[in-house]
């Protein structure tokens, strides 16, 4: 018998006033009647009107931080609350609308399946038209390390679209504020969690600022994946069905289309 899903869709933002009204607004909230939908925002310190246009667009709940404290730190908040309020699933997405938002019943469909515990929107499984050289080869060379480091072939490493079940939500850690991708994929698969990537339509970003500098990242990430890797890590017995639906009438009704 179905059980009704909460999700919690978490939109990381610093700055985004121009990009995140729009975001929000497309995120699907009835394609499925066993699915309830909200928006949560993480207010990375902005200085402009982020919040305000959030609030507007329909964002349920806002978390406001004082100051900048790093992407690794935003998502490791929204996790957290999501968990907090009770979501079976939380979704994270970007708030610079590179990201399809009406794509996520087709990031959800895996776990609703019990197919996955954690979902990646994959942009070159997708479409990556548009991507800048410089940012397509560093996607490459660190997916590729993690893809190494995992034993497991990945895609899109760096993917701002990503879907946790709950028990991924509450085992997920992320060990630096930088950035959150490489080691919190490494930290749920080394725990025995299932990802998947999922296609996605990705769509060059037309307004605010990319904060990722790839030496930056070097220097940030690659210390973070040796620590990662140096921790123990306890697996975790993972229920397959707990999210299970019994009928899915549109989730995959775009898929097919990539």
């Amino acid at each position: 018998m179905n059980k009704v899903q909460y999700v919690i869709v978490f939109l990381p933002a610093c700055n985004e006033e121009e990009s995140i009204d729009k975001v929000i607004r497309s995120i699907p909230r009835s394609f499925h009647p066993w699915v309830e939908v909200d928006v949560l925002v993480i207010d990375d310190g902005s200085t402009d009107r982020t919040v305000a246009v959030a609030r507007e667009a329909g964002a349920k709940f806002i978390i406001r931080k004082e100051r900048n404290e790093g992407l690794g730190a935003a998502v490791r908040t929204g996790l957290k609350k999501a968990y907090e309020l009770g979501a079976d699933i939380a979704v994270m997405i970007d708030a610079d609308n590179e990201y399809p938002a009406e794509e996520i019943p087709e990031l959800l469909a895996p776990i609703f399946r019990g197919e996955a515990d954690y979902t990646m929107g994959s942009r070159f499984l997708g479409t990556i038209k548009g991507m800048r050289l410089h940012r397509r080869l560093g996607n490459y060379f660190f997916t590729l390390l993690q893809s190494i480091v995992l034993g497991k072939w990945i895609h899109d490493g760096q993917s701002g679209m990503r879907a946790f079940s709950r028990q991924a939500m509450e085992h997920a850690e992320i060990i630096h504020d930088y950035n959150y991708a490489q080691v919190l994929t490494l930290n749920l698969v080394r725990k025995g969690f299932r990802v998947q990537e999922v296609p996605i339509h990705y769509r060059v970003r037309t307004t605010g600022q990319s904060f990722i500098r790839f030496g930056a990242y070097v220097g940030s990430v690659l210390p973070a994946i040796y620590l990662e890797l140096r921790r123990p890590v306890r697996m975790v017995c993972v229920d397959p069905t707990a999210h299970l639906l019994d009928d899915e009438p549109i989730l995959m009704k775009k898929v097919n289309d990539l």
